[in-house]
C-alpha cells in the first residue's frame, strides 16, 4: 500500500513529521509538501511559472508551490504508481466550518479526491502543537481503519482533533460543518516608508456550533469527522432559475 502525504504548513512542520512517524509502520509513504508555509492557499494551482521539486535531508520532497500543486504534480507525473490513499496534515490549527474553503490542508486532500482517490485531512483544533502525539495516534487509527475496511467510493474526510491527551480524547463523531461569524476586522499597519498595509484579521467565532456540528464535537473533546464533497450546485435554485431566465434571449432568431 502506498500513501501520499502532504500538508500546508511546509515540509519542515512538526505536524507533518509526527504524521509520517505514526503512519510509517502501516504502509509505504511518500511525502510531497510545500517548501514554505502556504496556509490559507485554498485549492489554488500555480500556472504562471514552473514548479521545482527538491529532496530534503529526511527524504521528504518539497515543491515551491501550493498544497494543491504538491498533490497534483505527484499524481500527474512525479510518482511512478498511483497511491492508495492521500493524507494531509497534521495542520497547526482547526479547519472547521468555512475554514474548509480557505484551508490548504483540506485542499491537498481535495486534490487527491478530485483524482478519484480516498483522501483524509487532519488538523489539530488549537495552534501550538500541544499533545501532537495524541493527534498522530488518532490519525493513525483512521488510516488503520481505512486499511482494514476501505470506503466503497472515493471519499474526502475532514478530521479535526482537540489538543488533549489521548486518554481524554472522546471517540470520533460524524459531523456536519458548522458556521462562523465573519472574520475580525483587518489589522492596519504601515511600511517603513509610511505606506498603509493591511493584515487579514483573525477568523470569527463560531456562529453555528449546535449539536451535530464539527465545532460542537471538538468543544466537547471529541474528534470530529466530516465527509465533504465539492459539487457546488445549488440544486434547490435550479428550477427557480429556469423560471427567472428570460424566454426571449438577445440575439435569438435575429
Amino acid at each position: 500500500m502506498l500513501i501520499l502525504i502532504s500538508n500546508d504548513d511546509g515540509y519542515f512542520a512538526p505536524g507533518l513529521a509526527a504524521l509520517v512517524e505514526a503512519l510509517r509502520p502501516l504502509a509505504e509513504l511518500i511525502v510531497v509538501a510545500p517548501e514554505t508555509n502556504r496556509s490559507g492557499s485554498s485549492n489554488s494551482l500555480t500556472l504562471d511559472r514552473p514548479l521545482s521539486v527538491r529532496t530534503a535531508a529526511n527524504g521528504f520532497l518539497y515543491v515551491n508551490g501550493t498544497p494543491s500543486d504538491c498533490v497534483h504534480v505527484a499524481l500527474t507525473g512525479l510518482l511512478d504508481r498511483r497511491p492508495d490513499l492521500v493524507v494531509s496534515g497534521i495542520n497547526d490549527g482547526q479547519n472547521m466550518g468555512e475554514d474548509t474553503l480557505y484551508s490548504g490542508t483540506v485542499a491537498a486532500a481535495t486534490e487527491g479526491y478530485l483524482f478519484g482517490l480516498p483522501s483524509i485531512a487532519f488538523s489539530q483544533v488549537s495552534k501550538g502543537w500541544t499533545h501532537l502525539d495524541a493527534a498522530a495516534a488518532a490519525a493513525r487509527s483512521f488510516v488503520e481503519r481505512f486499511i482494514a475496511s476501505p470506503l466503497a467510493a472515493p471519499s474526502l474526510l475532514n478530521v479535526n482533533i482537540p489538543n488533549l491527551p489521548l486518554s481524554e480524547l472522546k471517540p470520533p463523531r460524524v459531523t456536519r460543518l458548522g458556521r462562523r461569524h465573519p472574520s475580525e476586522p483587518v489589522v492596519r499597519s504601515s511600511t517603513p516608508y509610511g505606506e498603509p498595509v493591511y493584515w487579514i484579521g483573525p477568523a470569527g467565532k463560531a456562529a453555528d456550533a449546535t449539536p451535530g456540528t464539527d465545532f460542537h464535537a471538538c468543544a466537547d473533546g471529541a474528534v470530529s469527522v466530516t465527509p465533504l464533497r465539492f459539487d457546488l450546485t445549488h440544486n434547490a435554485q435550479l428550477e427557480p432559475m429556469r423560471e427567472w431566465i428570460p424566454t426571449e434571449w438577445i440575439g435569438a432568431n435575429r
